[in-house]
């Protein structure tokens, strides 16, 4: 029997490092995907491969080379970033950079696998949005925009390919211990304006931002275990979570919108004391 195989975005950091580090470790075959191919970890299994979600020629070249192995089994669409700032400061071209990583690029590589996958009648597309696709903060507009889209994309999908014996699902990370939030937090500052009405805000946000950071309880290993969950269980969710505060902290943005509005508003107040 063929190995399965497996297609990781965003492979060179994080859940996606740690994600291709354990499909390998289980005998998959691994096509790990970044700009950054010297980061992309080495192994038994692993085919590294210099990848640009926004770049059409790219994507087709990724997956072509995956095309090689007798299945394609599981797309697990990982890339992605958090463009932060003032939603009145965030420039338009910074928005399409994010729309274009976040969304596009996943929507596309998906268009790309799936005729294999219909043809095989068996196949999973692993969407990474965050339970930031539920929830939202100031400063985060941008950020949680592209998650909001991609958790209904994935569920749209999902009507449409169950047909042929296909699934599309989610993963909602919470807060995690990797570099992400400090790279996320930072564009804050670049996308701010040199005398910005907003600056009460930011200086509250990063100072918020560093005491919950010290305490993020979840690795890039834990989440890579959800990914691996949510690529094989023979009955699939719609939502992976890492623990159970991450589930309810995304259901109560979701069915008490309101009070979660006031929440975040509160929050927002003690940022610009």
């Amino acid at each position: 029997m063929s190995k399965k195989t497996v297609l990781i975005t965003g492979a060179s950091s994080g859940m996606g490092y740690a994600s291709t580090v354990l499909f390998a470790k289980q005998g998959w075959e691994v096509y790990a995907g970044a700009r950054r191919i010297e980061k992309i970890p080495s192994g038994t299994g692993i085919h590294p491969f210099k990848l640009d979600v926004t770049d059409a020629e790219s994507r087709r070249a990724f997956v072509q080379a995956a095309q090689t192995e007798p299945t394609l089994d599981v797309l697990i669409n990982n890339a992605g970033y958090g463009e932060y700032g003032p939603l009145e400061e965030v420039s338009l071209d910074k928005v399409h950079k994010q729309v274009e990583t976040n969304l596009f690029g996943a929507a596309e590589l998906t268009k790309l696998v799936l005729p294999t996958m219909r043809a095989q009648r068996f196949g999973r597309i692993v969407n990474i949005s965050s339970i930031g696709g539920d929830m939202y903060s100031a400063l985060g507009g941008w950020y949680h925009v592209t998650k909001h889209a991609l958790n209904v994309w994935s569920d749209v999908l999902d009507t449409e390919i169950q047909q042929f014996g296909l699934r599309s699902v989610i993963v909602e990370p919470g807060g995690t211990q990797s570099s992400w939030g400090d790279i996320a937090m930072g564009s804050i500052k670049k996308n701010a304006s040199a005398n910005t009405p907003y600056q009460a805000l930011i200086d509250g946000t990063l100072a918020m931002v560093t005491r919950v950071g010290s305490h993020s309880s979840a690795t890039s290993e834990d989440l890579a275990k959800v990914f691996y969950r949510a690529a094989n269980e023979d009955k699939p969710k719609l939502r992976y979570y890492f623990s159970f505060s991450d589930r309810m902290m995304a259901h109560f943005a979701r069915v008490h919108p309101t009070l979660f509005h006031k929440t975040v508003m509160r929050m927002s107040a003690r940022a610009t004391r």
